[in-house]
């Protein structure tokens, strides 16, 4: 089983239509027994509460949910379980590095790197930060989460049938 968390700030906008997404695109590659998708903040200053209102619009609009979410932290089991650590930015990227030892850090990817479209390094492949935004900037993180996905997905058929 191939274990992905895909990570944001506080687990409420950016992380989980990544989550909502990569789930049902798995799932279509046929891959869902062998993939595992889940998702957590950086911090725990929204913890427990649910996806923010205006990601859920983009999910519903895209036939997509995330039933019963619960924002968290990332705990230290979720970081040694995991497989892939999907960042939302290099700020996350650097943040879960800072709890990881070495050995793992070739685990912690930006998302964005999975889009062939997507150059540069660092904050360039950063998914763009909707939570002060209105709905136009929920779209164009959801574009950004959306064009990274289809290299994810063939990344994990090569792997899940390397394994």
């Amino acid at each position: 089983m191939v274990d992905i968390v895909t990570v944001c700030t506080g687990n409420i906008c950016r992380s989980p239509m990544a989550e909502a997404l990569l789930r049902a695109e798995v799932e279509r590659a046929g891959l869902a027994d062998r993939v595992r998708v889940s998702s957590a903040g950086v911090s725990d200053e929204e913890h427990g509460r649910p996806v923010d209102p205006r990601a859920q619009s983009v999910l519903t609009r895209n036939g997509l949910e995330l039933p019963e979410h619960s924002a968290h932290r990332i705990t230290d089991e979720e970081l040694a379980d995991a497989d892939l650590l999907l960042a939302m930015t290099d700020s996350h990227r650097r943040q879960l590095l800072q709890r990881l030892n070495s050995a793992d850090a070739g685990k912690v990817r930006m998302m964005r790197s999975f889009d062939p479209e997507a150059t540069g390094t660092g904050e360039d492949l950063d998914i763009a930060d909707p939570w002060y935004g209105g709905s136009e900037d929920f779209a164009t993180a959801w574009e950004q989460i959306r064009a990274a996905t289809p290299g994810l997905v063939a990344w994990l058929q090569e792997r899940v049938t390397t394994r």
